[in-house]
């Protein structure tokens, strides 16, 4: 996966361009969701029906898996990755006199009770989602405190609850049919609801349109519908501390260096001479 992922990069990038204006990155790999369907049902009877319905808090756990790379599955496809990537186009990204900006594509979901510098694939976890979203935004932090000063700057959006072929995934079709009007309902009430991709991506057309170097590295910006349909932007802090996103940063430094002595190794190695 990362040696033809850097192939990609040089052929297509550091031999064709000198600078790069915006990186969006964007994945959110979900295996085999459960939803729990006591949490939604007493959810729904209760006070916390909004917050449930904001960030699904409680309703999805999943079930992830070790890839041949000896990662955990989501946590290599929603975040490692990326880095990977971001680390490989570093020199078309940091120009000091020409900023460029990396946005990525988090969640109301991404949870700090779920996230551990411990276990940060989240192995011993049950809602790996929710973790490596919480991680995209710790590195998010990183960067800004490591590269603003050679013209990175990076941002997080949050889409909103979409409806789209993951999420319809998740439940029967027929179950989504009687929820429609009561999310639509809810959405008088939660303006996290956007329902359509087009209203999703309202924050990540916002941030295409501001200066990179003027945006709070601790704010998430949030796609937001109001009941009538009208779009806009919510701006929400992110429970986040630098001492922990550097640690976090540090910790992806040592798992690409580790996977950069195995790369060689395998290279090295007679099998392959």
């Amino acid at each position: 996966m990362f040696r033809a992922m850097k192939k990609v990069v040089v052929v297509t990038g550091a031999s064709r361009f000198e600078h790069l204006d915006y990186l969006y990155v964007n994945a959110g790999i979900m295996p085999n969701p459960q939803l729990n369907l006591k949490a939604l049902f007493s959810g729904l009877f209760s006070r916390k029906v909004f917050h449930m319905f904001s960030t699904a808090e409680g309703l999805l756990t999943q079930d992830d898996r070790v890839t041949t790379d000896g990662l955990q599955e989501v946590f290599e496809t929603n975040v490692f990755g990326h880095f990977i990537l971001i680390r490989e186009l570093e020199p078309l990204l940091c120009h000091p006199d020409i900023p460029s900006q990396v946005i990525w594509t988090s969640s109301s979901n991404a949870k700090k009770s779920n996230f551990s510098l411990d276990d940060f694939q989240h192995a011993k976890g049950h809602e790996p989602y929710s973790s490596s979203k919480y991680a995209t935004d710790l590195l998010s932090l990183a960067l800004n405190r490591n590269f603003n000063q050679q013209g990175l700057y990076s941002s997080v959006v949050c889409p909103g609850t979409v409806l789209t072929n993951l999420t319809y995934g998740i439940l029967p079709p027929f179950i989504w049919t009687l929820l429609t009007p009561l999310i639509f309902l809810l959405r008088f009430f939660v303006n996290s609801l956007t329902t359509t991709p087009y209203n999703g991506a309202e924050a990540l057309l916002w941030l295409f349109r501001q200066k990179p170097e003027f945006l709070n590295p601790l704010t998430k910006y949030h796609s937001a519908t109001t009941g009538l349909g009208s779009n806009y932007v919510s701006p929400q802090k992110m429970d986040l501390d630098e001492e922990t996103a550097e640690k976090f940063y540090q910790n992806l430094l040592d798992l690409e260096r580790r996977f950069g002595a195995i790369r060689a190794r395998s290279l090295d190695s007679p099998s392959q001479k």
